[in-house]
């Protein structure tokens, strides 16, 4: 069916989306026509004054491997991506945010001394500085973006803000503690261009409990900074319930990786992806900054959320693709996603379409670290197309979300979930 669709050309993508990537949370959403397109020509440029060096080396090796390719790969060839030309928040707001982190270090630091100096001073600080703010900080930035957009003129005065950035650290630090356990639990090496924390020398299995540790404070900061709000509450049920959401996506994905790839199916990743990426990177900011400006109507929230969803999804394949054609010199991790069996958007499609003789190489190199069963499964991955494949689910995905945007009936600015889809359409790392 995917073949037939492929060489069909763009048209044909549109049904792909339709047929087979649509998250299920499209039927949610109101008398959508998904025939719909958004002139989209601006992103199909490529940019002359390019911000950024990529591997030279990588980036020729893998051209000449998918020099078959028809479909210019959006995601391939900029390697400065548009949401880096085109930030949702500008280089003060990200000094701002940045600037208060040394004060959450500090009150984490006094609150811990109260139980053990040594371990405040000399361990937790150093596992903060380490893990915290070293990523993009994506999700905290987001988490502010949408406060400033959702609040009254009234309502930005300092101290709002401040606690908007509080709140967005809080994120970050729910983020860190998920990248810790999940690190270990892949036996990863890198993790933001530097080693996985339980891979430094004198930490290793105590990364664990630095997890916890980090899992905690965020819970005393929430008190010290909300507290007295009426949505304090709020606040905390938001993050008990997607932090169990993400433990069920983590469970689903550690038990898919020992299925029998074939038996991997787009129902099963879209409840991965959804259930482990999706709610806390993308709803999970939005949602603590309707609280924060007293969004109280319930359907306004489920619209939010199907949405958001729809753009976890999309944020997902783009990861899985990076991690298999990706430059680690750019994404700041190595890709172990074959080696780990993991049930990707790639795996997904490969046995959408691969024979029964393909289905046999996958069976028996894929989740293996051997190096040359891993360079088969790439190599499979070509021979079917799939970076044509995505290219096209890329391109019409975005448009397809751009619609639902627009459509949405009530409620939060169109213009916020346009700067969050700018932030990541065509990223490369």
């Amino acid at each position: 069916m995917l073949s037939t669709l492929i060489r069909s050309g763009p048209a044909a993508g549109r049904q792909l989306i339709r047929s087979v990537e649509t998250p299920n949370s499209l039927q949610h959403i109101r008398a959508i026509s998904k025939s719909s397109e958004v002139n989209h020509s601006e992103y199909m440029t490529m940019r002359e004054n390019q911000q950024q060096k990529v591997s030279r080396d990588y980036q020729s090796k893998l051209q000449i491997r998918l020099k078959k390719v028809s479909r210019t790969l959006s995601t391939l060839n900029h390697s400065v991506p548009e949401a880096v030309q085109h930030t949702a928040v500008s280089k003060t707001e990200s000094r701002e945010f940045m600037a208060v982190f040394p004060d959450l270090v500090r009150d984490l630091t006094e609150f811990a001394k109260k139980y053990d100096s040594k371990v405040a001073d000399k361990w937790f600080a150093r596992a903060l500085q380490y893990n915290v703010p070293q990523g993009k900080k994506n999700r905290g930035l987001a988490a502010v973006l949408a406060y400033r957009m959702l609040a009254k003129p009234e309502e930005l005065t300092p101290e709002n803000i401040r606690r908007a950035h509080y709140l967005g650290w809080c994120i970050e630090m729910f983020q860190s503690m998920f990248l810790i356990f999940d690190d270990v639990m892949d036996g990863s090496q890198t993790r933001r261009g530097q080693p996985c924390w339980y891979k430094v020398e004198d930490v290793k299995m105590t990364a664990i409990n630095d997890a916890l540790m980090i899992d905690a404070a965020i819970f005393h900061v929430l008190k010290k900074q909300f507290g007295d709000q009426p949505y304090y509450t709020k606040l905390v049920e938001m993050f008990n319930d997607i932090k169990f959401i993400t433990t069920v996506g983590q469970s689903l994905d550690l038990q898919s990786a020992k299925l029998d790839v074939t038996k991997y199916t787009m129902d099963l990743y879209k409840s991965i992806v959804s259930h482990k990426t999706a709610y806390y990177t993308f709803y999970l900011p939005v949602a603590v900054a309707m609280h924060m400006t007293g969004f109280t109507d319930p359907e306004v929230y489920r619209q939010t959320r199907t949405i958001l969803l729809e753009i976890g999804q999309f944020f997902q394949a783009q990861d899985d693709f990076l991690d298999c054609f990706g430059d680690p010199a750019v994404t700041g991790k190595i890709g172990t996603d074959i080696e780990e069996g993991k049930c990707t958007w790639l795996a997904v499609v490969c046995m959408q379409r691969a024979s029964e003789v393909q289905k046999e190489i996958m069976k028996e190199c894929y989740g293996f670290t051997d190096p040359d069963k891993v360079t088969r499964v790439k190599k499979l991955y070509e021979e079917l197309g799939l970076p044509t494949t995505y290219a096209i689910y890329e391109e019409e995905s975005y448009n397809m979300i751009k619609t639902h945007i627009q459509q949405i009936s009530r409620g939060l600015p169109h213009d916020l979930f346009f700067k969050i889809m700018e932030k990541i359409y065509r990223r490369d790392c």
